[in-house]
């Protein structure tokens, strides 16, 4: 974690890399992608290229396992490179479908059979925890994941899920209290259902982030976002911070490599 303290990370990244780094898993970033296959090359067996949003792999995968988002169904042939990544896909991982509309996890499925009928489809759960004691009853506010909200056509995420799964006693809109840069975000992204987006590309949108925040006047803050909220910003309301984890269903992921250990020699 000092390493992304250290190299002044955004928001975005810190969401792309956290998560990972807490599970204990080396994270090579930067622009000089041939230096960094080098280098991960000789210190792994098996290399994760995670595409971020929706980005194209920039090495060719053994393996190609695309996410589709049945909250967001039709996005998945709506966007550039989106769309050609669902078509070169070996397998279309369904997530979210235990929060999702039963109609949109099958317009997906749908999708996928008519634009890469070779595609194995995995269906998956994502499960969403938090302390239900900090939330339940209380006034909070929800922080999402930016990207999800900004790039990705989502009015919300994990976090509003999780305070509403926990009983909260109001959840606060945000667009009143917003300042700076945070107003021009509502204004320009005015699909968002009560959430406010982690933006933070720059010192001067966390400011903003955290004077937003505090106009609110929240009780709570539940964080939606991938990455440790409490470690950038400096507030003085109380942090819950939402997890959320795969659960495959029939087919899951270790079973995916079994089939493919022997021509990689895993």
């Amino acid at each position: 974690m000092d390493d992304l303290d250290e190299s002044n990370v955004t928001i975005e990244e810190r969401e792309e890399y956290e998560s990972h780094i807490e599970r204990g898993h080396v994270v090579y970033a930067g622009v000089d992608y041939e230096a960094i296959l080098d280098r991960a090359q000789n210190k792994a067996g098996i290399i994760v290229w995670d595409g971020g949003n929706n980005e194209l792999p920039f090495y060719v995968p053994d393996v190609h396992v695309v996410v589709a988002d049945p909250h967001r169904a039709g996005s998945e042939l709506r966007y550039h490179p989106g769309e050609t990544n669902l078509r070169i896909a070996d397998y279309v991982l369904i997530n979210k479908e235990n929060t999702a509309d039963v109609a949109g996890i099958r317009e997906v499925e749908a999708n996928v059979r008519q634009t890469n009928s070779d595609a194995e489809i995995i269906h998956a759960n994502s499960t969403i925890t938090a302390d239900r004691n900090a939330i339940a009853g209380n006034r909070v506010l929800v922080v999402e994941d930016g990207p999800t909200l900004t790039h990705g056509d989502a009015s919300s995420g994990a976090g509003l899920i999780a305070a509403r799964k926990y009983g909260a006693g109001e959840i606060v809109d945000p667009v009143p209290a917003a300042v700076g840069s945070l107003k021009r975000v509502f204004e320009e992204y005015n699909h968002l259902d009560r959430v406010v987006p982690a933006m933070g590309y720059s010192d001067a949108q966390i400011r903003d982030l955290e004077a937003t925040i505090q106009n609110a006047a929240p009780e709570v803050v539940v964080s939606g976002t991938p990455h440790d909220l409490a470690r950038l910003i400096d507030i003085d309301i109380p942090i819950v911070r939402v997890r959320y984890e795969l659960e495959e269903k029939d087919v899951t992921l270790d079973t995916v490599l079994d089939r493919h250990a022997q021509t990689l020699n895993l």
